[in-house]
């Protein structure tokens, strides 16, 4: 089967250049002007910016345990209509994907399902730090992930010995969520009941820092590659300024970049409540000091449904999360819009690292011989992001009512057109990621 692009503007090279797209089978073949070989299908794209498939590596599909919030295929649904191609899902399910047996179920269950490709996050554990040796070379699994703060789920690897074996052992990348237990646990009498916004003040500030120093100091001593997921502290970016290394990578959010407290938990209320928590705008604008230094490589959603019962329970028995993965194309995409970033640095965020850090085979550009993953916007086309369009089974969204210069139009996933108009047209075309 071969697919022709025409009249589309192409991110080659760095730049935005008016160029047409030959797919066959799974492949990019051609990326020039005026193609005019004989294609099964020829769509016309005036008005269409064509970039390489953006990636969430950091969302929550729930699968297995609690098909209410999210299921893999609602959540890839989600992710292909706002213009994702690909997801990197964590382990903090029902049960916890923490054993090889687990990893291959969740495979199991994508194959067919999943409507962007995929990779699986293993979940360390005290139990398995000394036996991840065998993660080496599996494809479908992007790395491992590390709750050294407790989150959602059972998942947590609070002491400095396991940590420490973990990040050693690990042959993958280890993507961490770094909060200070002790210090949360340590904390709890700051927690106000009803009261939302003594949720940031009790996974404080020193809770992040101390922890992310912790994690860099191991990684620097093993010489083996952390990931450190949605930093939330302008400290964290500060240290990292004035303490570079080689082995750690840094994430933020497009929550942490755009809401910040205490504005949002009066909007919100308990459905701003996330962890690592939305902070106040200084912090804010230090996380975005550090896209602008290029200490952050990465955005992930941190996509993480729960329903709207759950989240309207009173403050702390609402659950921390929020959906994010049909938004994050389109968010980042109007900050550059907006001239917040460099259309490189967009796709250097969204697809360029994310394949970069974590190996993944043959794609992150638009180039003969890369499988053939388009992300496909409308640019300066407003579109108001509404509860009532979002695919996750949670139903809303905390962009409710926003207002994007940036019109989401279509998905190709592995050189099928998977999401079209706004419309979901061929269902099921993800695929494991390789990686190198």
């Amino acid at each position: 089967m071969s697919l022709l692009l025409k009249n589309g503007q192409v991110y080659y090279k760095d730049e935005l250049q008016n160029l047409d797209i030959l797919i066959e089978d799974n492949q990019i073949k051609k990326v020039e002007k005026n193609i005019s070989d004989g294609a099964n299908e020829v769509k016309d794209c005036t008005g269409l910016t064509i970039f390489p498939g953006f990636i969430d590596t950091h969302v929550h599909f729930r699968e297995p345990g609690h098909p209410k919030k999210e299921t893999l295929e609602s959540g890839s649904r989600a992710a292909v209509l706002g213009g994702i191609t690909g997801i990197f899902e964590m382990p903090n399910t029902s049960p916890i994907t923490d054993n090889k047996e687990m990893l291959e179920d969740k495979l199991t269950r994508a194959k067919d399902n999943m409507h962007c490709n995929y990779a699986f996050y293993f979940g360390a554990t005290n139990e398995n730090s000394d036996k991840l040796g065998f993660l080496k070379g599996f494809d479908g699994c992007c790395g491992v992930k590390m709750f050294v703060g407790s989150s959602t789920g059972d998942l947590l690897v609070k002491d400095d010995f396991y940590i420490e074996q973990v990040i050693k052992n690990s042959p993958r990348i280890v993507s961490i969520h770094s909060e200070d237990e002790d210090m949360l646990l340590a904390r709890k009498n700051i927690i106000e009941e009803g009261n939302v916004k003594s949720h940031y003040k009790w996974r404080s500030v020193e809770c992040a820092v101390s922890s992310t120093k912790k994690l860099i100091a191991f990684a620097n001593k093993h010489m083996k590659n952390i990931h450190i997921l949605h930093i939330t502290t302008k400290n964290e970016v500060d240290y990292l300024r004035d303490n570079k290394t080689d082995f750690a990578t840094f994430e933020t959010t497009p929550q942490h970049l755009t809401l910040y407290a205490p504005d949002i938990y009066d909007q919100l209320n308990t459905f701003a409540q996330i962890n690592p928590p939305i902070r106040t705008k200084d912090h804010r604008d230090g996380i975005w000091k550090g896209v602008d230094d290029d200490l952050i490589s990465i955005i992930g959603s941190d996509h993480s449904p729960h329903t709207k019962e759950e989240k309207k329970q009173p403050y702390p028995k609402s659950p921390s999360g929020m959906p994010g993965t049909q938004t994050i194309g389109l968010i980042m995409t109007d900050y550059f819009l907006k001239g917040k970033i460099t259309l490189k640095k967009l796709v250097d965020l969204l697809c360029v690292n994310p394949c970069k850090i974590f190996g993944i085979k043959n794609r992150g550009a638009l180039k003969a011989g890369n499988v053939a993953d388009l992300t496909i916007y409308k640019l300066n086309e407003k579109f108001t992001i509404k509860d009532e369009w979002i695919e996750s089974k949670c139903g809303w969204t905390p962009f409710n009512g926003t207002t994007v210069d940036v019109t989401p139009y279509g998905t190709i996933i592995n050189g099928k057109t998977t999401v079209w108009n706004q419309e979901l047209i061929e269902k099921g075309f993800g695929k494991p990621y390789s990686f190198n």
